[in-house]
């Protein structure tokens, strides 16, 4: 919620970037603290605001070190024309509003924005100089099972009703230390994260893979490069036509030979099971025993993790789910109990 407090530091902050005068619209905020607002002058042009107050503010120099890198890669990120890091207060690039999940909702043809998001990848992962890198998180196995672990302490008590026992608790940690290792038989480079349609942008005026723009980098670190891919192609919010999924990971493969079929469809798994798992977790959090528009990814998610569950290296998790929860991990009675 925007103070008057708040609102006047915004407004002392926009008159010394000599935005001042802008008229300023709400763009709506996301699932962080983070809020955003376009910025329209006189004469026409735009800017973008980002507010991350509070301890969001810890975000604001990883988010611009990150589009440097990316634009150093020849890719599009926002520029930032001014800053102030303790504030938590951005004056970016406006990149307009033509995100891929926009034109995916109007009814766009999903496969020329999925083959250029899928292309971004590839490019970045051909261009990423590790030695601009330094200082990055690292989504090691440390990392993986740390977020992995928010399934057990926040969708587990909303699934069942009582959260877990020390035991059961180490015994679910355990397993997916045991799997996480062929998360890792791929290589590395710039993990974006949350590489998704709503955070890629159309800018058809651009060429080649400069056309995508990317927002929401701030959590990048160094990672497996299956995670981007599974995260575009297995999306919380929306179904990915099998047939387009088939060919986009196709697609990448074709652009690294050098990476066996094999290592990458378990990292694939792993790293989808990771994900889709922390997502359920990441749910149940926000909705903290009160209704959350995030509860109608719920079927999708847990479909998606069901679905890696399934992969042979994944083995160890999937039993300890099976012992753990109903086969539709319990999603028709939370949603029954988001109802009431």
């Amino acid at each position: 919620m925007l103070t008057p407090e708040r609102d006047a530091r915004i407004a002392a902050f926009l008159a010394d970037a000599g935005w001042g005068a802008a008229a300023r619209g709400p763009m709506g905020a996301d699932w962080s603290a983070r809020r955003y607002e376009r910025l329209r002058a006189a004469d026409g042009r735009t800017r973008i605001l980002m507010d991350a107050p509070g301890p969001a503010a810890a975000q604001v120099p990883p988010f611009v070190r990150i589009c440097g890198i990316l634009r150093g890669c020849g890719l599009s990120a926002p520029v930032t024309e001014a800053g102030d890091d303790a504030d938590g207060l951005l004056l970016l690039e406006d990149l307009g509003d033509d995100s891929f999940a926009r034109l995916l909702e109007r009814g766009d043809d999903p496969r020329p924005l999925y083959t250029l998001a899928t292309d971004v990848l590839v490019a970045l992962h051909r261009r990423f100089d590790p030695a601009t890198a330094a200082g990055l998180p690292r989504y090691d196995a440390d990392l993986f099972t740390r977020q992995v672990m928010l399934f057990a302490d926040a969708y587990l008590p909303a699934a069942t009703g009582a959260a877990p026992t020390a035991a059961a608790r180490g015994a679910l940690e355990a397993a997916w230390r045991a799997v996480l290792p062929a998360a890792f038989a791929v290589p590395d480079s710039l993990l974006l994260r949350d590489y998704h349609p709503g955070n890629l942008m159309l800018l058809p005026e651009r060429p080649g893979v400069r056309a995508c723009g990317l927002l929401d980098v701030q959590d990048a670190g160094l990672g497996p490069v299956a995670y981007d891919l599974l995260s575009l192609l297995e999306d919380a919010r929306r179904d990915v036509p099998a047939e387009i999924a088939d060919a986009m990971r196709a697609r990448y493969r074709d652009a690294f030979p050098e990476i066996d079929a094999d290592a990458f469809a378990a990292a694939d798994a792993v790293l989808g099971a990771v994900r889709h798992a922390r997502i359920l977790g990441r749910v149940a959090e926000l909705a903290a025993g009160r209704p959350a528009r995030q509860f109608v990814f719920l079927p999708r998610v847990w479909g998606q993790l069901a679905a890696k569950l399934r992969h042979p290296a994944l083995a160890p998790v999937a039993a300890w789910m099976r012992d753990s929860l109903p086969a539709d991990g319990a999603v028709d009675l939370i949603l029954q109990g988001d109802a009431a």
